[in-house]
């Protein structure tokens, strides 16, 4: 398989137009017309990773931090970017990231850390706005069930846990043939009236090139009509953070005990006990305190992140008890989560975890 096959995968989990704006994901060297000889997957790209993937025989790296994340006006060897980006080229090695389209995504990295802690009922903390699309086209009827089922193939018709929705009302097109035309139904020059249906469907906005294809491809007219629409509607199942429950509240402290077993931190900084127990869990990995208050309005128990400023300790004003594990510690299942995407499309692809020790903080 090619290169470009491994990173489809992942991308139809987690499209890179819902990476951050400020963020970087995608491929920074490398042809995806490459035969793929094997992925090792790592949290961070560094010297020793690439020297990894070289004894491996494996030509391709997936990181979740971009290689390359703020412009380069050169590629020299004296910094530890340089030196990744000429030694995998020299080596032809593909590095690829996928970092806020994979946090954004509802099966995600925040979807993996709740897996880990045991939360149930999980759900978007901050879901996103502007990635919706309403999509309608009007059809014969005739051909409304092959043309709706084209487009719902293509991934339109997509409403939080149900698939294939649509709208359907039915009414009359009309149109006149004119010179140069080829119609379907109705004679050159004589206007003509149609029984169609009128089919509105939802899309995000990333596919709909794809999905207007699939549509146009399965339509019998020569020129199809349909109007697509930008939604306020907020997508349920892309955007920042995630909320969860256990299925029993616990005490605070054994909570805290459980956070650190689970991301296994040097140590974990928390704010002012609440006094009260914890069930309600929102979370973001690596620096999400920009999700304080979000997880506050939806009236959590507590909020983990990776990262936390001095500051934001006094936000918690013992309304939630808020807690900083560690940016890679909450980040590190992110390599497992990418391995188990590209294992289902590819069973017997070769794939690695990167043993390389990657976390640049130290604890003593």
């Amino acid at each position: 398989m090619k290169i470009g096959d491994i990173i489809r995968a992942i991308e139809e989990v987690a499209p890179l137009p819902y990476q951050e704006s400020y963020d970087n994901s995608g491929l920074y060297c490398g042809s995806v017309h490459d035969e793929a000889t094997g992925a090792l997957f790592t949290l961070d790209v560094t010297e020793e990773v690439v020297d990894e993937a070289i004894e491996a025989g494996y030509n391709l790296i997936v990181a979740h931090h971009p290689l390359i994340f703020k412009p380069l006006k050169r590629i020299l060897d004296n910094s530890i970017t340089g030196r990744c980006i000429i030694k995998a080229i020299k080596n032809d090695i593909a590095v690829y990231a996928a970092h806020t389209n994979l946090d954004n995504v509802h099966r995600g990295v925040n979807a993996m850390i709740c897996s880990k802690l045991g939360l149930v009922n999980c759900r978007i903390l901050q879901p996103a706005a502007d990635l919706l699309k309403k999509l309608v086209v009007f059809v014969p009827e005739d051909h409304a069930e092959i043309v709706r089922q084209a487009m719902f193939t293509a991934g339109a018709g997509h409403i939080g846990n149900y698939d294939s929705c649509s709208f359907n009302a039915e009414g009359h097109g009309t149109f006149r043939a004119l010179d140069g035309a080829d119609p379907f139904v109705g004679a050159m020059g004589s206007l003509h009236s149609e029984p169609e249906v009128r089919i509105e469907t939802i899309c995000e906005s990333h596919a709909l090139h794809r999905i207007v294809k699939a549509m146009i491809d399965a339509h019998p007219y020569e020129e199809v009509a349909w109007d697509a629409y930008p939604l306020v509607n907020l997508h349920q199942r892309a955007g920042s953070g995630m909320m969860g429950e256990f299925s029993e509240a616990m005490d605070e402290m054994d909570f805290l005990m459980l956070v650190k077993r689970v991301f296994g931190p040097g140590c974990i900084k928390y704010s002012p006990l609440t006094g009260r127990k914890v069930q309600r869990v929102a979370l973001c990995g690596g620096s999400g305190n920009f999700l304080i208050q979000a997880a506050m309005s939806q009236n959590a128990d507590a909020f983990i992140t990776g990262e936390l400023k001095y500051h934001d300790y006094f936000l918690a004003e013992n309304r939630i008890l808020l807690t900083e594990a560690g940016h890679y510690e909450t980040e590190q299942f992110t390599k497992e989560l990418l391995v188990q995407i590209v294992k289902e499309k590819f069973t017997t692809f070769a794939t690695r975890i990167s043993g390389i020790q990657t976390n640049p903080v130290n604890y003593l």
